[in-house]
């Protein structure tokens, strides 16, 4: 028996046609958040649809419409610790927190489980960031041969940590072993989503920005804020598994990493890296963008849209026209 969940709703950012958010349970009894969409028109597949850091389902109702008019069921998720999904910090929910990337992987299995019977195949990954991060881990750990392929948005299988990156991934270790990681990586946690447009490193686009802080502003429950340092710890960790080629050679499906060019924030050369790994991975720059490719400009998102369609139209028909 399903348990429905909420979705928020905004002017700015209406919840696409016929969607429905459910609760569902992950690793260790947590309490998680996904949503379903249905393909407008006949049903060409399925995309698992994975956000970034800090991002709830609701970021991506524009993204979910371009899908589902292309004719794609689209399944939609909150990760452990953001959105509406639990946290594992009860001391502050704005900590961005992490314990190792397993936690998240048995995550996305029982999601998969979940919704299994109502995704029509083929499916497709979608992931941006941290969300491109766990896709790929999830292919490599064993997902892979469930998807015809995946397009990932500027993932994080990097982190610009500066001039040391040893000596950062040696204090984020120390800081988990001795019980510090549930403590902020930063000296100022500040507040989530305090900057201006002006000052972003995310986007070019003045309108998705101001909708993002919309939806923040909406329901302050879905806010996120600085990482603590099991977080960094593991996105340093997940970046140790992609540094090693034999770790994605069973992900033997398509991998497009688009990469944004003006990038502030992940590490681009990790992604050149995986992209000659893969066994057809397939790098695309998407000229002048910066990390959040998705609510870039339309020029830009345009970029990534080519490149799903055209893998898309690899394996299936043509989308059909809207119902």
């Amino acid at each position: 028996m399903t348990e429905s969940a909420p979705l928020i709703d905004i002017p700015a950012a209406p919840v696409p046609t016929g969607g429905a958010a459910e609760w569902f349970t992950g690793a260790k009894g947590a309490r998680l958040r996904a949503a379903l969409f249905p393909a407008r028109g006949k049903a060409r597949g399925t995309v698992v649809l994975s956000g970034g850091r800090t991002e709830a389902i609701e970021k991506y109702f524009e993204t979910i419409e371009d899908l589902t008019l292309r004719g794609f069921v689209v399944l939609a998720h909150d990760w452990r610790g953001q959105g509406l999904s639990h946290r594992d910090l009860s001391d502050d929910r704005l900590k961005g927190h992490a314990v190792g990337f397993e936690p998240f992987l048995a995550d996305f299995d029982a999601l998969l489980a979940h919704y299994e019977e109502r995704l029509p195949k083929p499916w497709f990954a979608v992931g941006h960031s941290m969300g491109g991060c766990l896709t790929l881990l999830a292919l490599a750990k064993g997902q892979a041969p469930r998807f015809a392929g995946a397009v990932l948005s500027a993932p994080m299988l990097g982190l610009r940590v500066g001039r040391y990156p040893k000596a950062v991934r040696l204090l984020a270790g120390w800081n988990r072993l001795t019980g510090r990681g549930g403590d902020y990586c930063m000296g100022d946690p500040g507040k989530p989503f305090d900057d201006t447009f002006d000052d972003n490193v995310l986007t070019h686009d003045r309108v998705r920005f101001a909708r993002g802080r919309a939806l923040i502003a909406a329901h302050r429950d879905l806010a996120l804020g600085a990482p603590t340092w099991g977080w960094l710890d593991f996105a340093l960790r997940s970046a140790a598994v992609f540094a090693r080629p034999s770790n994605l050679a069973s992900v033997n499906i398509p991998v497009i990493i688009c990469q944004a060019e003006d990038e502030k924030l992940v590490d681009n050369a990790a992604q050149d890296q995986v992209a000659r790994s893969l066994p057809q991975g397939k790098l695309v720059v998407v000229k002048g963008a910066l990390h959040e490719i998705l609510m870039e400009t339309d020029d830009k998102r345009a970029v990534f849209w080519a490149e799903f369609d055209a893998l898309a139209a690899k394996v299936v028909s043509p989308s059909s026209p809207s119902a």
